[in-house]
């Protein structure tokens, strides 16, 4: 089992077995819109860090994103197979390469 595997394991546990003083406890205890708050947060951290901090420090707000988004995962009952099956139906698509996007001209 690897790391990604192990946490997912973590989490699924502390999901089914609610454990007193655990972090991950209380954000399902929360609810869906903690959850999705801190994905912000860190999704937020991530970018600031690509911009003007080390890989190292990088390296950590990427693990914080994961570790939210494996949250949501099995908040939402979505599992690891569910994510790699889908990466492996877009690794087999070619030349899907799309247009930008209009600047939003209207507020």
């Amino acid at each position: 089992m690897n790391e990604l595997e192990n946490l997912y394991a973590t989490a699924l546990d502390r999901k089914a077995n609610p454990e007193e003083g655990s972090y991950t406890t209380y954000l399902y205890n929360k609810g869906l819109e903690k959850i999705l708050k801190k994905i912000g947060e860190e999704s937020t951290e991530v970018v600031v860090a690509s911009l003007s901090q080390s890989n190292e420090e990088l390296i950590g707000e990427i693990n914080d994103l994961i570790y939210h988004l494996v949250v949501l995962m099995v908040e939402k009952g979505i599992t690891l197979e569910d994510v790699e099956a889908e990466m492996i139906r877009r690794s087999e698509k070619q030349h899907n390469l799309k247009a930008e996007r209009k600047p939003v001209t209207k507020v």
